[in-house]
Formats: C-alpha cells, structure tokens, sequence
C-alpha cells in the first residue's frame, strides 16, 4: 500500500491517534524525568496539551486541511501544560502555518510543515538548549525535507523520519551532561516520537475513534448571578477569510462586551466573546470573511439556577488597581496566599502543571486594571506567558520558580508604589530567597556522582539535588545546614501532607538551638510528595 497525498480526514485520524499513543505511553515518558523525584511529569503535560488538540480536531465537523490544523493548533494553545506541552503547542502551531491553504498534503508539504513546526518551537524558546525536545524536532524537520525529495509515498517517509528521530533521541545523552548521568534519554523527545508513531498507525490502517464524547468547553464560564452578569450572550465563531488584521478586529469588538479571546493568524480566526449584542460581533466578523460554527448561549438563563452558588462567590469584586495569581498546591499554602490577598489561587505546581487555558480563565474572574502572575514553577512560566499573551488585559509574569519565590515576591509588593517600581521590587526579592526541597526517589540512579537508591531521601536546594540519605529529619537538618551562610535572617518552613507539625517543630527548634541570631518559623504547608520545602533569606 502506498499514500501519495493526505487529506484532512487522514490528517485529523493521524492528530487522534498521535493523542492515543501518547497517552497509552505517558508513563514511560514520565519515568524519564532526569531527577528522580516523584514529580516527573514531562508525559502528563504533553499528553494533556495532545488531547485538548485532539478533542478540538474531533469536534470540527469539517475535514479540509484548514479545519483540521487550525483546531489542532487551538487546542494544544488552550491546553499547553508545562514547558513541553507549550513547545507543543508551538511545533503545532509551526505545522499549521505551513499547512493551511492546501487541499492535500504530500511529502514535499508534510516536510516543510515539520520544518515549520521546528523553526516556530525555536523562536518561542527564550535560550533553546540542545538534547531536548527542540533537537529532535529540529532533526525531524531537516530529514523530512531531505527524504521529500526523493520520496513520495507518505508511508515510507513517515517511517524514515520517524527512524531518524530515534536517532536524534538517543544521541541526547551526548548533548546534555545531566542526561547521561541519569541514564535517560530527553522525556519531550521521547513523547514526540510517540506521537509521530501514532500518526504512522493512522495512515497504515489503525482505525481511529472519531467521535468526540467530552462534555468540557473549550471556554468555561464565569460563574455569577443572573443579575449580576452584565453581558448576557456568550458568543462564538470561526472567521475564514484573507488578510485579517486580528488586532484591528479586537480594538473594534472591545467595547461590545467582556470575556474576549481572539486568537489566530491572518486566514482563520477563532473569537469568543460576552456580549448584548450578538449580531452586531457577528456584523464585525462578516466584514472580514466566512463565519462558521456559531454558537451563541444565553448565559442569563443557563445560570437561573444557580444564584444560590454564586452569592458566596469571593471572586465577584470591584474593578481594582492590581490583582494577583498565584499557582500552588497544597491547602495549607493556598491559605498562605489568600492571607497575601491574592485573587486567584490556581491548583498545581509538582505533577499538575495548570494549562494556558487555566491560567487565561484566572486572568478572565480578576477584576483590575493590571495583574500579576506568580507561577512558582519554573515548568509554569512558559504557559503564564503564553496565557499573558492571549488576553488584553495588561499583565506581568513575575518568574518566580518556587513557592517560597512567590512568597517573598508578593511580600515585596507594595500598593502605594507605582507599576514599574512593584515589579523592579517584586523581581529582585526573588533573587534573595534560597529554596530547599526535601522529598523521596523514585527510582535507582546517579546524580552528580552521587548514587542514588529508590527510597532514598533527597534534599534539593534550588533545583539541584545536594544531598542523599536515609532520613526525613537528619536530611533536612543537613540540607538546611548547607543552605544557611553568615547573612541570613529569616528560615521559613512548609510542611506537607505526609509530614507531622510535631517533627517540623522538632526540626525548627534544632535549627534555632545551633542558629540562635536567625529567626526560624514553620506553617503547615499540605504540599504532596515534598516533606519539606525550606525558605532561608
């Protein structure tokens, strides 16, 4: 059997079926996870972004090429989880600028697409680094266009790229020092070739669910009374048409309503916006070419029986100077930030990475004239950015990488100063807070010449393991001790869920007994997986 030309049908089986192979393998991907912690979560996040792009390709009823890759790429933007699962999004993104506009994709078109996607991921990435998924992507995207020219069956192409990116994988050992440590192989390159070998089942054969059975929107509502919801329709629509200028489109809409996202290139337009006057959104985008699927709600009368809800709902507030979100997990640190007077709390960090969508809707229930983000991950930061970069409200994603970062980050802030004064003051205390981790591994390995056993207690002071033992207490001890030097004056410890106020205690009054001048305090965190997580300033 040989497959000169792919047509969108084909196109949006393969996108499915690159989803399910990812997802039946997001463990392995997982286990590659270069420190051994329990918190590997490159296969979570990049089977997530992939199914929010596969559960958008299953909702478009139609199957051009146009449909296919645009609904593709909205999904994964929305879905984007973690560093990996936003590169993702860009290679899709990148694939889909080079896609649009053709009836059939050949080999010649499906190389140039991969190359696309490649060059589009590279642009996104601040300071790409070499031995992760970029690589292989980049090695797909030149071997693609080198094996077009001679071959025209896409399922012998496909299955040389597909060689090629094993290649391309298991030389990244070679490339990054701490892979070849850990004895692993780039997790995201990794979960890239599953996906390419799902699109390669697809077009050999394996038959593909196309039916969509999720009940989630791409866009959640806000929750509020019926009264209380100033603009009463939600709308939605596609516009296909040449030449848009989406930012003219958006200054042109603003002022109908609230909610907005507009999101696209200058062919294909996805806008969703609240609203009371529909037809008018809808004259708007007629002006700039086809509408196709329309969708308009009545949101007043969805929400009828559920004022009750609504009237203790905290985030209904007055339109305010500044607002904050914050990513955290764990009960006792969420009522940490509500103590800071953070608007938002979003539920994640270690294993949950939130998606863009998350973080857009966060953005969305805050009422202010600017908003920070503290993503307190730095596996976050690239989603917060790109949520940023979705809305037209003004934002600043202070890059704070860790909880006790974002702590010290909103502590600084100071509501009389000026915009540009908070955040030259809110990025600088970052620089003066050390973090400490202490969690458990899980598996066998060796780490900086340290051998590491599963089970083995592991201390972690900002992102490096430091230290390795046998017990919770001794090893915080120990990594505490190796964090503290002459200036410091403040030592903040977090407990988590798996861990006894009494023991953190004890631990505390160790420290104090050895550090008389530093003031040591301890809160119940709740955090899963980390016993401990150290602040020392």
């Amino acid at each position: 059997m040989k497959i000169n030309e792919i047509d969108g049908l084909l196109l949006k089986k393969m996108i499915i079926q690159g989803a399910n192979i990812l997802e039946a393998n997001r463990s392995v991907v997982d286990a590659l996870n270069v420190f051994p912690v329990p918190d590997g979560d490159t296969g979570t996040n990049m089977s997530l972004t992939m199914n929010a792009a596969a559960k958008e390709v299953k909702e478009t009823r139609e199957n051009s090429i146009d449909y296919v890759v645009d609904a593709m790429a909205n999904g994964s933007l929305m879905g984007a989880r973690g560093n990996s699962g936003v590169i993702l999004s860009q290679l899709f993104r990148g694939f889909t600028k080079s896609a649009k506009g053709k009836d059939q994709l050949t080999t010649i078109d499906l190389a140039d697409a991969f190359k696309s996607a490649s060059d589009t991921a590279y642009k996104a990435v601040m300071k790409p680094i070499e031995g992760t998924i970029l690589t292989v992507a980049r090695e797909i995207g030149e071997k693609a266009v080198e094996i077009a020219k001679r071959e025209k069956d896409v399922i012998t192409f496909l299955q040389d790229i597909i060689n090629h990116g094993e290649q391309a994988l298991n030389k990244t050992p070679q490339m990054l020092k701490i892979l070849k440590e850990a004895g692993v192989v780039d997790a995201g390159g990794k979960g890239l070739i599953f996906i390419f070998k799902g699109f390669y089942e697809a077009i050999t054969g394996k038959k593909v669910n196309l039916e969509s059975h999720s009940n989630i929107d791409i866009i959640k509502e806000d929750l509020k009374e019926t009264e209380d919801i100033t603009f009463g329709y939600c709308t939605e629509f596609i516009v296909q048409g040449s030449n848009i200028n989406i930012e003219k489109f958006k200054q042109k809409i603003k002022n109908y309503g609230d909610c907005m996202l507009v999101v696209g290139d200058a062919s294909l337009v996805k806008v969703h916006i609240h609203t009371n006057n529909p037809g008018m959104i809808l004259e708007n985008g007629l002006e700039l070419g086809q509408l196709t699927r329309i969708k308009i709600d009545n949101m007043r009368q969805q929400h009828e029986n559920k004022i009750f809800e609504a009237k203790n709902d905290e985030n209904i507030m007055l339109v305010k100077e500044f607002g904050m979100i914050a990513v955290t997990m764990g009960d006792g640190l969420t009522n940490i930030f509500k103590d800071l007077n953070v608007d938002e709390m979003i539920t994640g960090g270690q294993t949950m990475n939130p998606s863009t969508q998350d973080i857009k809707e966060a953005i969305d229930r805050i009422q202010a004239k600017h908003i920070f983000i503290f993503p307190n991950n730095s596996n976050i930061i690239l989603a917060a950015n790109q949520a940023k970069e979705l809305s037209d409200k003004e934002i600043t994603v202070i890059p704070s990488e860790t909880v006790p970062q974002g702590i010290g980050a909103i502590l600084a802030y100071d509501e009389e100063s000026s915009l540009e004064k908070n955040i030259e003051m809110m990025t600088e205390a970052l620089k003066n807070i050390k973090t400490g981790q202490v969690t458990y591994s899980v598996r066998d390995t060796q780490f900086n010449d340290m051998p590491i056993e599963k089970g083995d207690i592991l201390g972690i002071i900002d992102g490096k393991i430091t230290a390795v033992g046998k017990s919770v207490e001794d090893d915080a001890y120990r990594l505490l001790e190796g964090m503290i030097e002459d200036d410091d004056e403040i030592i903040t410890i977090f407990y988590g869920e798996d861990c006894e106020e009494e023991k953190a205690q004890r631990l505390a009054d160790r420290i104090s007994g050895k550090y008389e001048e530093i003031d040591v305090e301890v809160y119940y965190g709740g955090q899963p997986l980390y016993y401990y997580i150290f602040s020392v300033e």
